[in-house]
């Protein structure tokens, strides 16, 4: 019998699933085809997600450091000693440093920031992710909304901005090849060397990190032929000083520092001056460069100023909140003051310098974060000089190896939770549908138990209760046994997004970006961008791990000048200027030749890591980590 739950996983698509078994090696997992976006399939990642509950190297019983190893001891003499520890550093409870990630996307995810905010304890700000874009848009438009994503089978023509649709989203790339079924075309502009020959028209190669350049020149053709109406203009703030960024250089110099021909960037306005609906779609790859935000607010501006904003078939996607139609205001109930926050992107160098106190306890959870943030050798080197260190996981990852207590956490299908989404409208319940394995435990467990030990104690409501109040929301208005019932439930959402150029400043009007900063240069003997994309089986770091590469793989494009000097019958290492990491060497078709790829997410600990490579630094807006400004070179 078919069982009706959701994808919890990092990823916009937020599935809901049907799954029949009862052991986990036996389950059958599918798309629910009654969900409007599902529409009965989903991804590899989740046909493979047996394997991952039933792995030999799970971890299933608490582990304390002990000299030579790791000990297995019992869930009290672990809680026990955890609240110890914080009842310890609680005098100063700013020493104690929480740093939470979202390697489980459901709402019951909330009360681990909740918890450690309650004692005080020092958090994290910034994003690895999509701080960036999302401060852009939000700068853009006053909130983060898009049109309803289904509504992109309307779109007559679609300008792919950077999103690999054969990795990132299989439903928007079911909802793009839908479209082109029914007549759109589809424009991609990106460096290349992604999956999407088999969703695009027509394919531009752009210089990496320079999108921002390109959306200008287009802009300055609109306003050279007297595209853009005044009903726009009359809706947009800043107007003049835009107007004076985008003409105060030639249109040859904006064109050429994204490396298009003119012809190249009269096809770009073609799509979006000729008066059919045309909907952008924003890849995050483009906002984790040093000025990514920018990148965002003009490609914004091009699609507003076009004429493609609040309007059917168009509109301008980037993301939305995962977690906007729940009600998290009780949350901050019982919380007061600030706190102190360290950024994520620089998190090692964060934790050496926090002063006043220092930190003295991490407790990490739902974060691979020694493996996915930046300079993963320097943030391993912070997290082994703290003094107690406690790691929330189910595999021995590169954070978990640094910890001194790992507690055993269940996952995906062992636990009952609800799921947003940053795509569409629609909350799934995610149905508890197998037992854990042995002593793995719920976060939400881990921390009611810790919270009763405490003095005075730190108590969480029941899940029931915690999951019931954040549905008393005005965009939900369901009971919980409700949507246990129906499975999932569209949020109230309007279809369109900004419709009549209404926009949620004070103002209500659209505010334009007032600068235009050069693309910082490659540092001498670092000539190539490396780029750490996305992977098409697995999320993140969740790679099991017999199935990692060694060497790990890099990709460079045929006119990519290292391919002239490498000998790939000997050794070849990647390097950069922190970092030196032996790879193989392979081609990719239309990659730009100033980049290399390398497929993020495996482990420092089994001879792989790209961010061991990847030094620390913060994009223009949303303290967003700047990923792709990192430059390396290749060698024998």
């Amino acid at each position: 019998m078919d069982r009706v739950t959701a994808c919890t996983l990092d990823c916009p698509d937020a599935c809901s699933l049907l799954v029949s078994g009862t052991h986990p090696e036996a389950l059958r997992i599918r798309g629910n085809p009654e969900h409007p976006v599902t529409a009965g399939f989903t991804c590899a990642k989740i046909k493979r997600l047996g394997q991952r509950l039933t792995h030999p190297r799970r971890i299933t019983t608490p582990l304390l450091r002990v000299r030579g190893g790791w000990q297995a001891i019992r869930w009290e003499e672990a809680l026990d000693l955890c609240a110890e520890r914080i009842q310890t550093y609680r005098v100063e409870a700013a020493s104690i440093l929480h740093i939470h990630g979202f390697g489980d996307k459901g709402v019951l995810s909330l009360a681990s920031p909740y918890f450690f905010a309650r004692l005080g304890a020092s958090g994290i700000a910034g994003s690895l992710c999509d701080e960036a874009g999302i401060a852009a848009s939000i700068a853009d438009f006053g909130s983060l909304e898009t049109n309803d994503i289904l509504d992109l089978a309307k779109a007559r023509r679609i300008v792919n901005w950077g999103k690999d649709l054969s990795r990132s989203s299989i439903h928007v790339a079911g909802l793009v090849r839908r479209a082109r079924q029914h007549g759109a075309r589809v424009l991609t502009i990106s460096p290349g060397g992604d999956g999407n020959r088999d969703f695009t028209d027509s394919f531009l190669r752009i210089r990496p990190g320079t999108d921002r350049f390109l959306a200008a020149a287009v802009i300055r053709l609109l306003l050279e032929r007297n595209e853009i109406r005044d009903v726009i203009l009359e809706r947009t703030r800043n107007w003049p000083q835009f107007l004076s960024v985008v003409t105060g250089r030639s249109l040859v110099d904006l064109t050429g520092v994204c490396g298009l021909s003119q012809p190249e960037v009269e096809q770009v306005f073609s799509w979006y001056a000729e008066g059919e609906p045309v909907a952008t779609l924003i890849g995050w790859g483009l906002q984790r460069h040093r000025y990514g935000g920018e990148n965002v607010r003009f490609i914004n501006a091009l699609a507003l100023l076009s004429g493609n904003v609040g309007r059917s078939g168009a509109g301008s996607y980037f993301n939305v909140s995962s977690m906007r139609n729940f009600n998290r205001s009780w949350l901050a109930e019982g919380i007061a003051g600030e706190r102190r926050a360290l950024l994520l992107p620089c998190i090692g160098q964060e934790i050496l310098k926090a002063q006043e106190p220092p930190v003295r306890m991490i407790w990490v959870n739902g974060c691979n974060v020694v493996n996915q943030a930046p300079d993963s050798r320097g943030i391993a080197r912070a997290l082994a000089a703290t003094g107690f260190k406690v790691v929330v996981d189910a595999f021995m990852t590169d954070t978990a190896t640094v910890a001194d207590l790992i507690l055993p956490c269940s996952l995906m299908l062992e636990k009952e939770d609800l799921v947003g989404s940053f795509l569409h409208n629609y909350v799934n319940y995610a149905r508890k549908v197998v037992e854990p394995p042995d002593q793995a435990r719920s976060d939400f467990w881990i921390l009611s138990e810790l919270g009763r030990r405490l003095d005075p104690p730190v108590f969480l409501p029941t899940a029931e209760e915690f999951l019931q109040k954040t549905l008393d929301s005005p965009h939900l208005g369901i009971s919980l046994d409700d949507i246990r019932r129906l499975g999932f439930l569209r949020a109230k959402r309007p279809d369109i997004a900004y419709s009549g150029f209404r926009f949620d400043h004070p103002d209500g009007r659209y505010h334009l970006p007032t600068a235009l900063h050069e693309e910082p240069q490659p540092p001498p003997g670092y000539p190539f961008r490396l780029l750490t994309l996305v992977r098409r089986d697995y999320i993140h770091s969740q790679i099991l791990p017999e199935e990692h590469e060694a060497p790990p793989r890099v990709w460079i494009g045929p006119d990519n000048p290292a391919a002239a000097d490498l000998d790939l019958r000997r050794d070849v290492f990647l390097v950069s200027p922190i970092g030196r990491l032996k790879v193989r060497v392979e081609r990719a078709r239309d990659l730009h030749p100033q980049v290399v790829i390398y497929r993020r997410g495996d482990w420092m600990s089994l001879g792989a890591g790209a961010n061991q490579l990847v030094a620390a630094e913060i994009t223009d807006m949303g303290d967003c980590a700047a990923f792709y400004s990192q430059h390396v070179r290749l060698e024998n």
